[in-house]
């Protein structure tokens, strides 16, 4: 029977009692199983972690000292057990490194699905999703008016600008995803990456993941050339250069207004669009839905007399 407070959400994050660990705690906790690197799901001061690899060494990049006492790391598809809890990583298709959470208890199978896409994207683990009672599902763009472009078509937009280009990305996961379309889908162009985002790229090199041709910003050899340059740039240095001349503004994610003011719109997420999650549904066959990370209220109307969509 599905327990209706297996997960519940605490001011320190999801929070499961019957295991006494929390997911993607938002603040330093004794046990934290922790889906991916992204510093909303990724924090330091932790005690015990459980992670991926790849998420370790990103957190210990970041964090230093501080990213946590020990960490405990799982590859994807390997169970282990914690407090009584029966835990399997699978690939999450987000970024290098993300999982989605398998939680197991009496017989009940409990998915959470942390941030995930189901595009195809070589420079991380594709989507692998399994069956479970309950799917607890971010919700980001849980609108049926959103649907993601396809990333290939999308990135062949910065061939119709000569001129060169400051390209907002974030910098763990899209920023990387983007250079690897970019030298697939771009050949005229040359990457540049800033000072704070060229670490990771260095990361995903070790981890064995090529993302083809790029360079470290110097601002010399920038100016310099003055066309079919692209600066990868994360986003508070992207409005600070705002009111930069001469090159051609374009920032790649999927949210409306971050297109709003720039030269070239760039439609490319890393999350799941609403078809994507109908499909997740589909493919999990859950008895129960809860949503997190969005608003939930869409996919309630959706179900509505079909499946229970609960919103946390």
């Amino acid at each position: 029977m599905v327990k209706s407070d297996f997960l519940e959400l605490r001011p320190e994050g999801l929070y499961c009692p019957y295991g006494k660990f929390y997911i993607d705690p938002q603040v330093g906790v004794k046990d934290a199983v922790v889906s991916h690197a992204h510093a909303d799901h990724a924090v330091a001061g932790n005690i015990n972690v459980y992670c991926t690899a790849f998420t370790q060494s990103v957190m210990q990049l970041r964090y230093k000292k501080q990213s946590a006492q020990s960490f405990n790391v799982v590859s994807f598809f390997e169970k282990f057990e914690l407090n009584g809890i029966e835990i399997t990583f699978y690939p999450a298709g987000h970024i290098l490194g993300s999982a989605m959470i398998l939680l197991e208890h009496e017989g009940i199978k409990y998915l959470y699905t942390g941030d995930y896409k189901l595009q195809p994207d070589e420079t991380c683990e594709q989507l692998v999703v399994p069956q479970a009672n309950v799917l607890i599902t971010e919700s980001t763009f849980a609108n049926p008016n959103t649907k993601h472009p396809s990333a290939d078509e999308e990135i062949k937009k910065l061939n119709t600008i000569d001129s060169n280009i400051l390209l907002g990305v974030y910098g763990l996961g899209k920023a990387q995803r983007i250079t690897a379309l970019i030298n697939q889908y771009c050949p005229e162009k040359t990457v540049h990456v800033h000072y704070s985002i060229y670490p990771i790229h260095q990361l995903y090199k070790q981890f064995g993941r090529d993302l083809g041709k790029y360079e470290l910003y110097n601002r010399k050899s920038l100016k310099q050339a003055v066309t079919n340059q692209v600066y990868l740039v994360p986003p508070m240095t992207f409005r600070s250069y705002r009111g930069a001349r001469g090159v051609a503004k374009v920032f790649a994610s999927g949210w409306d207004d971050l297109q709003r003011g720039n030269d070239l719109s760039l439609y490319i997420s890393d999350h799941v669009d609403w078809d994507d999650i109908l499909t997740t549904v589909d493919k999990v066959q859950p008895n129960q839905v809860w949503t997190l990370h969005g608003d939930g209220k869409q996919l309630q109307a959706y179900f509505k007399n079909k499946l229970e969509v609960v919103i946390l």
